[in-house]
């Protein structure tokens, strides 16, 4: 029986003796779409040129890797796999088939069933491979076909579990001192001797190890704080900080010259902060890491924000938003003219929900220029500014100059002074949309915000259009959520009754595998969008406080937060702890 996520294609005899008589150019055109004027296309480039007829088709983008491999399983009677999934590859036959042969050859052994191997591979017609596998593991083998970065994402994934982990890594330089009667004590070397250890295998290896693994475990952060008798090395993984590693503290002058090599930084210099960046590739990703570098009283701490250049770029419809708000901001980022603010604490996802609005309105006939602290991601089409305030490029002085850049739209990555805010009101009110950010607990937190930094009350009420508050809920582990019936007493907490439960049930986590024991697996948005209307117009320009406001708001239909947050405990996405936690500032 093939594992969950097999699927074989042409297994019944019927279509196995249509195989035979049939080339793969027919089967595409068949099954997948292909035109035979693209076929006869490709055919005289294979003429020319000699290379494989799927090479040419592929790079022509007539077909997908997807659906040539499909024809190709088709054809040869071979089983065609969408995806390779952590359960079925066998850790055991890993160890036996070198790390660089799996990648120059881009294939993976997968399991054994009844003596038979079966091997992943991209390409069927390179059998060679095949063969010294089958001599490497003493068994015959079969295959089955999978895309390419398939095979390259599970290498670069699965063959970490037969690699040391970092306690393992720990461990063996401890018992390696133990042998050669000797231990690291850094702390007073110079810095010729510093660089010396910094590059010695055990330590790179440590450093490569732990970052591998926090890519793996999707933490956003990694902790390197120094204490009086040990190092402590935490995760942030949706949010929430959890310990991983303890090494020993002769180690901690080692690991942090280690990273400050990686990120080109100064390692002489420990009494003053330092920042830099690394640029590396992680299980098949594209990792950038800040590195953010401190000194305390117990030893230079280390921060490294890891950020997947993919991870940030969603779209809107991703963000959690449910139907009724996502309509409204859909309306709101295609007005012409105004400020949209998104609020919210340092962490809760504000630069995400402007770069997949900035994404969403991106096109030909816009010109979108930002300018941000720091430039998080690339967005193409987007002119994007570093703030550098050594040379006084500020929020407000860049604004200024892009203003003379004929923009219909600009994105300030947040207001700071009363100075920013003054620019952007006059960029609203001459015709611009400006987006920005402000660290606001509330949607209606953010008029009064304003207010006291100085801009005038009808310069607000006239250029903001709309406010949205978010916070970050994490979701309920998919594969091992359960149902239970929650108390009165936490419903009421939420202001949710029991009728909008669905089944009449909510949901929350035992820990698995899967979530790396925490119950819970990636984060989703719950949000406050304040519409500037007419009444609430009117309360600003009166100076009216912002639980006024906010009373008003709520009469004329806004959700808050929690509110928002107890319909997503409604659809069975998180917790009602979760949702508490994260909305602290509505119990006063």
């Amino acid at each position: 029986m093939l594992p969950e996520g097999l699927r074989a294609f042409g297994w019944r005899e019927e279509i196995l003796s249509m195989a035979k008589k049939k080339l793969i150019g027919e089967i595409l055109i068949e099954k997948e779409g292909l035109k035979e004027e693209q076929l006869r296309e490709c055919l005289e480039l294979q003429k020319q040129d000699g290379r494989r007829i799927g090479e040419i088709l592929l790079e022509k983008g007539y077909v997908t890797e997807a659906a040539f491999l499909e024809a190709l399983s088709i054809q040869n009677g071979i089983p065609y796999l969408e995806r390779i999934d952590e359960e079925i590859v066998d850790k055991e036959l890993l160890r036996q088939v070198p790390l660089p042969f799996a990648k120059k050859n881009k294939m993976i052994p997968l399991y054994a069933d009844d003596g038979i191997v079966t091997v992943a591979v991209a390409d069927p017609l390179n059998i060679q491979p095949l063969d010294d596998i089958a001599l490497l593991l003493h068994r015959d083998v079969e295959m089955v076909l999978t895309r390419e970065e398939n095979i390259i994402d599970a290498i670069n994934l699965y063959y970490h579990h037969v690699e040391r982990a970092a306690e393992k890594v720990v461990e063996e330089m401890k018992e390696e001192e133990r042998e050669r009667g000797e231990v690291y004590n850094i702390a007073e070397e110079e810095t010729e001797d510093l660089m010396d250890v910094a590059e010695k295998a055990p330590i790179i290896k440590l450093v490569n190890t732990m970052i591998f693994q926090a890519v793996k475990e999707r933490a956003s952060d990694i902790h390197i704080e120094a204490t009086e008798k040990e190092l402590k090395v935490r995760f942030r993984v949706d949010g929430v900080l959890y310990s991983r590693l303890t090494p020993p503290k002769q180690y901690q002058a080692a690991i942090v010259s280690r990273v400050k090599i990686m990120a080109k930084l100064n390692i002489a210099e420990r009494r003053l902060p330092q920042d830099g960046k690394i640029a590396i590739r992680v299980a098949g990703k594209d990792v950038d890491i800040r590195v953010s570098v401190i000194p305390t009283i117990m030893g230079e701490r280390i921060v490294l924000r890891l950020l997947d250049r993919a991870s940030i770029l969603i779209d809107l419809e991703d963000l959690g938003m449910h139907a009724d708000a996502l309509e409204k901001v859909a309306k709101l980022i295609r007005l012409s003219h105004g400020i949209i603010l998104v609020t919210g604490p340092t962490g809760s996802g504000k630069t995400t929900t402007l770069y997949a609005a900035l994404s969403k309105i991106n096109s030909e006939a816009m010109n979108i220029i930002t300018i941000e602290d720091p430039v998080e991601y690339q967005l193409p089409g987007i002119a994007q500014i570093q703030v550098k305030p050594k040379i006084d490029l500020n929020f407000a002085n860049g604004l200024r100059s892009i203003l003379r850049h004929d923009p219909d739209i600009i994105m300030v990555g947040e207001i700071r002074d009363y100075e920013t805010a003054e620019m952007a009101t006059h960029a609203s009110l001459t015709g611009h949309l400006v987006f920005s950010t402000l660290h606001t607990n509330d949607a209606p937190g953010a008029v009064t915000r304003l207010v006291d930094m100085g801009v005038e009350p009808y310069l607000v009420s006239s250029s903001v259009v709309a406010i949205m508050a978010q916070r970050l809920v994490r979701v309920v582990c998919p594969e091992c959520k359960e149902p239970y019936k929650p108390d009165d007493r936490a419903l009421a907490e939420i202001g949710l009754s029991r009728d909008k439960l669905a089944n009449g049930v909510a949901y929350r986590s035992r820990g698995c595998p899967h979530c790396i024991g925490t119950g819970f697996r990636g984060r989703r948005g719950i949000f406050e969008l304040l519409i500037m209307d007419g009444a609430v117009r009117k309360l600003v320009l009166s100076r009216a406080d912002s639980n006024t406001i906010k009373e008003t708001a709520i009469q004329r239909g806004m959700r808050t937060l929690r509110s928002d947050g107890a319909l997503t405990v409604g659809q069975g996405l998180t917790t009602i702890e979760e949702v508490m936690r994260v909305t602290q500032e509505d119990i006063f």
